[in-house]
């Protein structure tokens, strides 16, 4: 079994409901999110990806579409709080909103990175590993034996 790694970045604002510290105020971070998946290379002289888990490419593709392009450069809002009018109001000027079923945190967006990677890897290569960094030394983890 291998692992593979691709590293993404992103800008992205959210906004805490109900956070009793300094960060209840809408801010963003230039988040770092690592994205590590398993199998095992392809053993196939005629297939164009030999040697290959996955292609780097294809990681890539299912990440961008599914995470970066539609967070980046948007605010992440908890649509079940009373924030969603404010996201409501953003819109209405004309920024990107996001909403979300649970509460923006780095914690809670990394459940919702796995489930949309999960979703769509081909099947002989699983999602392994996920590191999300909000900030230079902050950073939450997942790893797949502790969400079976």
């Amino acid at each position: 079994m291998i692992r593979i790694t691709k590293i993404f970045t992103f800008e992205t604002a959210h906004v805490l409901y109900n956070y009793d510290g300094k960060c209840k105020n809408m801010h963003g971070h230039s988040y770092k999110l690592f994205v590590t998946v398993k199998g095992k290379p392809i053993n196939d002289l005629e297939n164009p990806k030999n040697g290959m888990v996955v292609d780097f490419g294809d990681i890539k593709s299912i990440v961008k579409s599914e995470i970066v392009d539609v967070w980046d450069h948007a605010v992440l809002i908890n649509g079940l709080s009373p924030h969603k009018e404010l996201g409501e109001d953003l819109e209405e000027r004309g920024h990107k909103v996001i909403y979300c079923n649970f509460q923006p945190t780095c914690e809670n967006m990394l459940y919702a990175i796995a489930a949309k990677i999960k979703s769509k890897l081909p099947a002989e290569v699983s999602l392994a590993y996920l590191k999300l960094h909000e900030t230079e030394n902050s950073y939450g983890e997942w790893f797949a034996e502790d969400n079976i």
